[in-house]
């Protein structure tokens, strides 16, 4: 089965709910934007969480301050955007000791990124819509059959690819058909504004990620 991460979060009631739908994955934002949160709350949020694993979206932060704010907040995950390279992976995820993934975004073809070297650094590859300005939570989809060709040639890779970008309840099926993704991650398509979950759209995602084909 597809495991799910509800990303984005701001609010301990939505972390909650998250986890009682079985949610493998709960993230918080650090990398700025509406839904960006300081390690302190970070950590609020995350406290006493053990049935999900807590990760932690950065964006162009160094290393350092990514490895300062994984531990404050008690993260189990880093998960890298802005175009990390196959080396601020392993610089990260040295420094952090966590689980790591690196962030491949996608417009209208799939970009020139070294997969090999990410996928042999990296614990998962996370692809996500380029939108100008934005790190993600744009709530925009891009073509997933751009994704076909490259991960068919790297199903046998040890790391777990991750798939974000505009999913809602409605779409989440045919993207699991699509890509079959180890992971779907949502954020904005549960949303009634930036942060804030609406929790029968959550329950609706859920739903439809365990019965997808």
């Amino acid at each position: 089965m597809t495991d799910i991460k509800f990303c984005g979060l701001t609010r301990r009631e939505d972390v909650d709910v998250a986890i009682d739908l079985g949610a493998a994955f709960v993230g918080v934002i650090f990398a700025g934007g509406p839904r960006a949160r300081t390690a302190e709350e970070g950590r609020s949020l995350f406290d006493g969480v053990s049935a999900a694993r807590r990760v932690g979206v950065f964006g162009d932060q160094p290393t350092d301050v990514v490895a300062r704010i994984a531990d404050t907040a008690r993260l189990d995950v880093v998960q890298l955007h802005a175009d990390p390279t196959p080396e601020f992976v392993a610089e990260a995820k040295a420094l952090t000791g966590l689980e790591t993934w690196a962030a491949v975004r996608v417009s209208n073809v799939l970009p020139e990124a070294d997969m090999d070297a990410l996928i042999s650094c990296a614990d998962a590859i996370l692809f996500d819509t380029r939108a100008g300005g934005t790190l993600g939570g744009t709530g925009r989809a891009f073509d997933w059959t751009l994704l076909t060709e490259s991960l068919d040639r790297h199903r046998h890779a040890r790391a777990r690819f991750v798939l974000a970008g505009g999913l809602t309840p409605a779409l989440v099926p045919r993207a699991i058909a699509a890509v079959r993704p180890d992971v779907v991650d949502v954020s904005s398509g549960v949303e009634l504004s930036p942060g804030v979950k609406d929790h029968g759209l959550m329950q609706a995602f859920a739903a439809a990620v365990r019965s997808a084909p």
